[in-house]
């Protein structure tokens, strides 16, 4: 096979090879059930005790308000129909924001074919959040917030201790997804007061099919949620089925290899990004999306006007080509095979026709400067052929 450049981390990162390591006897030796009582179940349900403490490390929460999902779109579906259903004693409002993953975006949708009034605030041109917005629209009725931490297509970093601040000072709780933020840069659910908070292991080099949602449980804001699946009571009664040991291991590991070195891995994957923005920015027509200084170091999504950017990831992706196989991508991995315009693109004021002219670089650990250089060369070729065809 060709080489590929893998510029797609914000939709997966491949499995570190310690984590392949850690979670492969969990595969083959060590394969009992973690709810068994023989000492195989019980070496399994210690390693997930482990794990456990790994995740909670890494967010500066607690062991027993870590829960083990399948991954962020769970996490997030327990959190919002959970409080939902919980908390409508309270109110039926919801706030959150047009930017939105849809795994929010949905749910908040289905909620309100079940009664609940769903604000959906508007982004400024930058893809933050107008504050003074946020606080007119919370009410009496507000029973919970849900904003992104850092926007998945965009990188943009929203500003969450002070989310957080007018959430509670509405007496309401604040959820946030942070698939794209865990992992990748300090997060503390108690600095930042974070009520509930979602996480996925694949976007930091955990496999697939594992992640986790932190609950709060400490006082005054402690959290109470109702089973989303029935069958057993796991996961303090919230999540049941027979726990994921191999996955959970592997995000634990993944967990404890961010703590040491997301510093290290932030200023290497941040020069390595902004030598790829400073060099695609010199060709005419592009500008970057989204807040520059306001961002996630790993991201880059830059629209090359009147460039379709189908054509150009179609021209990085030919196996006829001479050069390295090219993975970006157009906007969310969710909604790839979406002809309709990216929301967050067009929510943040961009045309149709600018959102389709839009690419995502999202950088990962295993990324050279190399990479970036024949990156830039492609990139380059690929829009002199597509501005002749024109």
């Amino acid at each position: 096979m060709k080489p590929v450049v893998y510029l797609d981390n914000n939709a997966t990162t491949p499995v570190d090879p310690r984590v392949l390591e850690a979670m492969m006897p969990y595969l083959t030796n060590n394969f009992a059930n973690a709810n068994s009582t023989h000492q195989f179940g019980v070496d399994a349900y210690e390693a997930v005790k482990t794990a456990r403490k790994q995740v909670a490390d890494l967010i500066g929460a607690e062991t027993n308000e870590i829960v083990f999902t399948s991954g962020s779109t769970e996490a997030i579906n327990l959190a919002i129909k959970g409080i939902a259903e919980n908390y409508s004693d309270r109110g039926k409002h919801i706030v959150t924001v047009t930017t939105e993953h849809y795994a929010v975006l949905d749910t908040c949708r289905y909620l309100e074919t079940k009664g609940f009034e769903v604000t959906y605030l508007p982004v400024q041109p930058d893809g933050l959040i107008n504050l003074d917005a946020l606080k007119a629209a919370l009410r009496p009725d507000t029973i919970l917030v849900s904003v992104m931490y850092v926007n998945n297509e965009t990188g943009v970093i929203q500003p969450i201790k002070e989310i957080a601040r007018l959430t509670h000072d509405a007496g309401a709780l604040f959820m946030t997804d942070a698939t794209q933020a865990v992992g990748k840069m300090p997060v503390n659910v108690n600095l930042d007061g974070i009520d509930l908070l979602c996480l996925s292991g694949h976007k930091f080099y955990a496999p697939k099919g594992i992640g986790a949602l932190f609950v709060r449980q400490r006082r005054p804001n402690r959290v109470k949620l109702p089973a989303l699946i029935h069958g057993g009571g796991h996961e303090r009664g919230l999540r049941s089925g027979t726990l994921n040991v191999p996955g959970i291991v592997a995000f634990g590991k993944a967990c404890e290899i961010a703590i040491k070195e997301m510093k290290f891995n932030a200023g290497k994957i941040q020069k390595l990004r902004d030598c790829l923005e400073a060099e695609l920015l010199k060709i005419d027509n592009t500008f970057v999306n989204g807040n520059c200084n306001k961002r996630l170091y790993n991201v880059s999504n830059i629209c090359f006007k009147g460039i379709d950017s189908e054509a150009l990831i179609m021209g990085l992706s030919d196996p006829e080509s001479d050069l390295p196989l090219m993975a970006v991508s157009n906007g969310s991995a969710c909604t790839s095979t979406s002809i309709e315009p990216s929301h967050v693109l067009t929510s943040m004021g961009l045309t149709q026709a600018e959102s389709f002219n839009s690419i995502r670089f999202s950088l990962g650990k295993d990324n050279t400067k190399d990479e970036l250089d024949i990156t830039i060369k492609s990139i380059k070729e690929i829009i002199l052929k597509l501005v002749a065809m024109m």
